[in-house]
């Protein structure tokens, strides 16, 4: 059977423009999604068995409250000497034989990739789950510069083969169940490689199979890999990549050359550093106590795996984050999803409501950071949460998700507030400066009094009238003040003290 290397045809839809997924503001897709009910099924099932699982890990561990203030400490050290650490990761890789690259934006880092899959007259690449990748749109540049992009990890290869987009960190496929898996690889496999069998069956070990047989091919050819990383210790220069499948480990080990995409925030600072994260990381993702692969190399071993190693440092926007001394705790993040798999909100509604490669809380706070909040995209994105605080109690390395949220919505009023004055602005502006003193806040109450002996013989007002009158309001009661107020009973008080 002859087998086309180069996609006749996308295997990602490419987004239209303003949108990275497609997707309205969150807002509206959210309300879509509510309707899709096999999906909110299929999450509620997935999301469930996970954190209970978690819950039992994280409990065997007795000083697990520790842990996580290490990883947070450690996580802190290195943010405030970010670029010290970034330089010695740079010369311990570079000693070890590996080629550093370092990216200001995700077009730098994709014009990388594709000259080096060109140089080795590579027609394509195997990939290793990245999220680095997916947030630089790596597979749609490849696929436009002829360059065939394969995803190894099973989850992923699902997500492709349906011209999807991932919607979970962890389980990328979280939206699909295995019957929609089966017809998937039915419908798909044949055109990009090795077909699913006859009579595929929709039983799990069945759908592996055929996956496994499908990559076999492809990872016995391919000449590069892509991967991202989960951890570079900046003192020795050793990339660490954790995985559950074992297609990772062939990635790293069958292509001539391997190419790593790593966020600059993915350092840690010693070797030492890395065990605590590695106790943390498989609890707080797959529940496991480890990782069944975890893989690390220290540049070019000869006759041992990839002999031409490239690394991209890639920033994208991450200075940007560590320049707030608020949103910079969202650097800390080791992607674990933890705080997705509590989340009321992402459970109901799904990953791809957020309009990000980067759902859930940890999305919505990362993503306007990220890219900014100039689009209605990322405006919506803080929120996306009910502020209800379960992100932060399961955070590994304790990201007070719920504050950053806070500080987030605040800047998107802000931007839009500052040139463009709302009636809400403009009526707590003038509230503001009525309450900046004593005499202001007298002059207030004269007025609540009043208020509260015409209407006192009512408990609450009804619809109020405009200005006041909004969809908040509307659904709320508001009461009738008192006609009483705090000063006129204290002044009462201190009157009878002295008599």
């Amino acid at each position: 059977m002859s087998i086309e290397v180069a996609p006749k045809k996308r295997l990602t839809p490419a987004p239209p423009e303003g949108a990275y997924l497609g997707m309205p503001a969150f807002p509206k897709a959210a309300k879509d999604a509510l309707h899709n009910h096999q999906m909110r099924q299929n999450l509620r099932h997935a999301t469930t068995t996970i954190r209970e699982k978690r819950l039992l890990r994280a409990a065997e561990v007795s000083n697990w409250q520790e842990l996580r203030t290490a990883g947070e400490q450690i996580k802190n050290k290195l943010a405030r000497n970010l670029d010290s650490y970034l330089l010695q990761a740079e010369e311990a890789m570079t000693k070890a034989g590996i080629t550093v690259h370092w990216a200001r934006d995700a077009a730098e880092a994709n014009q990388i990739v594709i000259d080096i899959a060109k140089q080795k007259q590579a027609q394509e690449v195997v990939k290793i789950k990245s999220m680095a990748t997916q947030e630089i749109e790596l597979n749609e540049a490849l696929e436009e510069a002829g360059i065939a992009a394969w995803e190894t990890d099973l989850a992923e290869l699902i997500v492709q083969f349906g011209h999807d987009r991932p919607s979970h960190i962890l389980v990328p496929a979280i939206h699909r169940n295995r019957s929609e898996v089966r017809e998937i690889f039915k419908e798909e496999m044949g055109l990009w490689g090795k077909p699913a069998p006859e009579g595929l069956t929709d039983n799990p070990p069945d759908l592996a199979g055929a996956a496994r047989a499908h990559l076999r091919e492809k990872f016995l050819r391919a000449k590069v890999a892509v991967s991202g990383g989960n951890f570079i210790v900046a003192e020795t220069g050793t990339l660490v990549i954790v995985e559950s499948e074992g297609n990772g480990r062939m990635c790293l080990t069958l292509p001539e050359t391997l190419i790593s995409v790593v966020g600059i925030e993915k350092l840690v600072p010693t070797f030492d550093d890395l065990e605590v994260f590695l106790r943390l990381l498989p609890r707080s993702s797959t529940a496991e106590r480890m990782n069944p692969y975890t893989s690390m190399w220290t540049g070019v071993t000869e006759g041992d795996g990839p002999q031409d190693l490239h690394v991209i440092l890639l920033d994208n926007g991450r200075t940007n984050v560590l320049a707030d001394p608020v949103g910079r705790a969202a650097l800390r993040c080791i992607r674990c999803s933890a705080c997705m798999n509590v989340c009321p909100v992402y459970e109901r509604v799904g990953g791809h409501t957020y309009g990000s490669v980067y759902p859930g809380p940890i999305g919505a706070i990362l993503t306007p950071q990220l890219r900014g909040i100039a689009s209605d995209v990322d405006k919506s994105l803080p929120f996306a949460s009910s502020l209800c605080g379960a992100c932060d109690e399961v955070c590994p390395v304790k990201i007070p998700i719920s504050d950053i949220l806070v500080h987030m919505r605040a800047k998107v009023v802000e931007k839009k507030t500052k040139h463009h004055p709302t009636m809400e602005s403009m009526i707590f502006g003038m509230v503001g400066k009525a309450l900046e003193n004593g005499d202001g806040i007298a002059f207030i109450q004269k007025f609540s009094k009043t208020a509260g002996k015409v209407f006192k013989k009512r408990s609450h007002f009804g619809v109020l009238p405009f200005p006041v009158a909004s969809s908040w309001a509307n659904a709320r009661d508001m009461p009738v003040p008192p006609t009483e107020t705090f000063r006129d009973w204290w002044d009462k008080r201190e009157s009878k003290e002295e008599k």
